[in-house]
């Protein structure tokens, strides 16, 4: 996948994944892992299933490294959110919570198939994959954390708000439509004010 520009981690284009990827992710997406097989994923990327083989030794080697690609961009585009914040608790909570809910209106279907095939990772890529979800889990911990010690956030349970606000982000992927009545500035405007509750801001 192409890193996002890291100066501007509010801005979405186009994903552009390998061949193979974007091809998994579509029939994924539709599909389920289970549902598709390597010939699927050919004949959606155009390739004979040789082909598929001569970039990834296995449908399950495809399925981590598309997880594994989308982790990615979240973590580079939370860790420019944080940067581009200034320092304090306050102003980097809601940088991060306004990145995290810009990717899962952005990249819905990459959230999907994150979230609802983490169940078809056997369990050492299971594992490689967690422990990449929660470096993003941890950002977020560590901003309420020192938002609470300095009296800025006033919640008795930083971690588990937390884990609450990701929860909340998290949750728009399955419902927000462009379409929709919310534009994406608005749905942020109104989440931070959801999330800032959480923490008792």
């Amino acid at each position: 996948m192409t890193a996002p520009d890291l100066a501007d981690w509010r801005t979405y284009d186009a994903p552009t994944l390998p061949r193979v990827l974007d091809a998994a992710l579509e029939r994924f997406a539709e599909q389920g892992y289970h549902g598709t097989s390597i010939r699927d994923l050919a004949a959606e990327a155009g390739l004979s299933v040789p082909g598929v083989y001569h970039h990834y030794r296995s449908k399950q080697e495809i399925l981590l490294a598309l997880m594994m690609a989308v982790m990615d961009e979240l973590l580079e585009r939370s860790a420019a959110a944080l940067a581009d914040a200034p320092d304090d608790p306050s102003a980097q909570f809601d940088a991060l919570v306004e990145s995290l809910l810009r990717f899962h209106m952005f990249r819905r279907r990459q959230a999907f198939v994150g979230s609802s095939e983490i169940r078809s990772l056997v369990p050492e890529n299971r594992q490689r994959y967690v422990e990449r979800r929660d470096e993003q889990q941890r950002m977020l911990d560590r901003v309420v954390v020192a938002g609470t010690a300095s009296g800025v956030f006033g919640t008795p349970y930083p971690e588990d708000a937390a884990r609450a606000v990701a929860s909340l982000c998290v949750g728009v992927a399955s419902w927000y439509r462009e379409d929709g009545p919310l534009t994406p500035d608005e749905l942020v405007a109104r989440h931070l004010v959801l999330a800032r509750g959480l923490v008792q801001a």
